[in-house]
């Protein structure tokens, strides 16, 4: 067993010469342009409901957010958002159009089996554990925040 232990970290040791080293600084500023480019976008759509809409800063952010996902479920139902996130990694991942990225391909990914069974059941099951996770993080904070606002 030990002989095996020995083979196999030596194994590791040999195959790291001949691994390619990931370009991180070149992934980071991808990831950076992409991200700010997506939030830029975002921006422009808050401008565009407060401008055109007469909305305020505060009452523009929901459709603004609605817009974003509509246009990134749009995107990957037709190929595109995959690619950018090819490109872009984590910097399409961050915002909230990649929560809905997530979204959209798990329910293309079992859109054989059904309308419900299928597209809906699978839709959900990325979205639950956020929602889920989401609203107990929001009643921990309001919970610690009503605490130091009644005692301190």
């Amino acid at each position: 067993m030990a002989g095996n232990q020995k083979l196999k970290d030596n194994y590791q040791e040999n195959i790291k010469s001949f691994q390619p080293k990931p370009p991180y600084v070149l992934n980071c500023l991808k990831a950076f342009i992409v991200g700010g480019l997506i939030c830029g976008f975002g921006q422009a759509i808050q401008n565009f409901y407060i401008t055109f809409f007469d909305f305020t800063t505060k009452t523009a952010g929901n459709p603004t957010a609605a817009t974003l996902v509509l246009i990134s479920a749009i995107l990957t139902g037709i190929g595109v958002y995959d690619r950018i996130g090819q490109f872009a990694g984590a910097g399409s991942a961050v915002p909230i159009t990649g929560f809905a990225n997530s979204m959209t391909s798990a329910a293309l990914e079992h859109r054989s089996e059904g309308l419900v069974l299928g597209v809906a059941t699978n839709m959900f099951k990325l979205a639950g554990n956020v929602i889920v996770f989401g609203v107990v993080a929001a009643y921990i904070v309001g919970m610690i925040r009503y605490i130091f606002k009644t005692f301190f």
